[in-house]
Formats: C-alpha cells, sequence, structure tokens
C-alpha cells in the first residue's frame, strides 16, 4: 500500500472563509435521519437551548446546533448527511 500526501487543514481556511461568506439560508441539506431533502431557512429551530438547534420539519431529528460565545461558535452538522452551498460562479483574476 502506498501513502497518500496529504496537505495540512490549515489549508481549509481560504476555501472555507470563501463558502461561510455566502448566505446559508439558502443552502440545501439532507436529513441523515429520514433523508428529507430541504433548504435550512425549512429547518425548525429552537432557541430555548444554549444555542440554536435545527430539527427536521419531517422527521423532527436534529440537523443542526449552533452555539456561540462572545469569541468563538460552534457548528455540529451532524443531523445533516450533506449541505450543498451556492455558490457565485468563480471570476477569472484577470477579470477582477
Amino acid at each position: 500500500m502506498t501513502e497518500m500526501s496529504y496537505l495540512d487543514g490549515n489549508m481549509l481556511d481560504g476555501p472555507l472563509r470563501e463558502l461561510f461568506a455566502v448566505d446559508l439560508s439558502a443552502a440545501t441539506g439532507r436529513c441523515a435521519s429520514c433523508g428529507m431533502v430541504g433548504p435550512l431557512a425549512g429547518l425548525r429551530v429552537y432557541a430555548h437551548a444554549p444555542g440554536l438547534v435545527g430539527r427536521c420539519p419531517a422527521c423532527t431529528e436534529v440537523m443542526l446546533r449552533l452555539v456561540r460565545a462572545p469569541d468563538r461558535a460552534w457548528l455540529d452538522l451532524r443531523g445533516a448527511s450533506y449541505l450543498r452551498v451556492p455558490v457565485p460562479p468563480t471570476t477569472p483574476p484577470s477579470l477582477r
């Protein structure tokens, strides 16, 4: 077996910064429990816990948790099997 080369996780900083600079309410997620696909804006959000809890509107399983502190945030998406985020088309550097 040959070892696959990998990059340090720090290289994700730029791509993730670009990704999360978009409106995530337009993102589409798939519930890991029932398979329902829909926009994050369609989740049932409960703010009674320490943070926000987004539940699937079909099966009520937790898809998203977001907890904020003054200097950081925790985002838990383990209840979503994927999150499809619309991003604007990239402009070639020569046209910027």
